[in-house]
């Protein structure tokens, strides 16, 4: 038995909260959900970004599975980055994939500047790590919210080739994956790499939060 792999084309699903792409844009966010999730549920938990000149991009995952023990007509559908199996043709992809979105979006915004952030919430922390490492899009702002930081990635090569990047990575203080110990080993990776970061944290487990979401959108002033 032997394998090979091909590339192929994909039908990938977006989901968009506020304005339209253009003048009216005064900010551009990707916001990447965690495992098992949809684009839809993270736009629905990340709405309070929404401040009408806000525009957030969120790329549904191209594999997508059915949740729980038993497969019927109503089971719960998510959706995964990757999985330990064809990691790194996957992650290949999904760079690739991410950066055809951003492309998209400058087309739409037709000459239009606007500050771009990414935000990855628990698996979608990785991926967007991994994005802003070796794909296309060039933000100001990268917010890594409960997610292990991706081992392979070459931080000191990120910081070199986005001079003035904002990282802020962001934990609750109950989170039952990212733990203290975890937390911790997080941070020190960072430190250790020479990443200027900010540590924000919040009451609560393994999600995003309101208050917390508004202060980490809040300019640096």
């Amino acid at each position: 038995m032997r394998t090979e792999s091909i590339t192929t084309t994909r039908t990938a699903l977006l989901a968009m909260l506020g304005p339209e792409p253009g003048p009216t844009a005064r900010e551009l966010w990707y916001v990447l959900h965690g495992q098992a999730m949809r684009a839809t549920q993270i736009l629905e938990m990340a709405s309070v970004l929404d401040d009408g000149a806000r525009l957030l991009v969120a790329p549904e995952a191209l594999n997508r599975h059915y949740i729980g023990p038993a497969v019927s007509r109503d089971a719960p559908v998510g959706a995964t980055w990757m999985t330990r199996a064809e990691r790194d043709a996957d992650m290949r992809d999904y760079v690739t994939y991410l950066d055809a979105v951003h492309a998209r979006m400058r087309d739409r915004f037709r000459g239009a500047t606007a500050p771009v952030t990414v935000l990855g919430f628990s698996q979608g922390g990785a991926t967007a790590v991994r994005w802003v490492a070796t794909g296309a899009v060039r933000p100001e702002h990268l917010v890594v919210w409960a997610s292990s930081l991706p081992p392979e990635v070459d931080y000191r090569a990120l910081v070199a080739r986005h001079p003035g990047l904002r990282v802020t990575y962001v934990c609750g203080t109950r989170d039952r994956f990212i733990t203290p110990k975890v937390r911790d080993a997080q941070h020190a990776m960072l430190r250790n790499a020479g990443v200027p970061f900010d540590a924000v944290s919040f009451a609560g487990g393994h999600r995003l939060d309101d208050n917390t979401l508004k202060a980490v959108a809040s300019p640096v002033r």
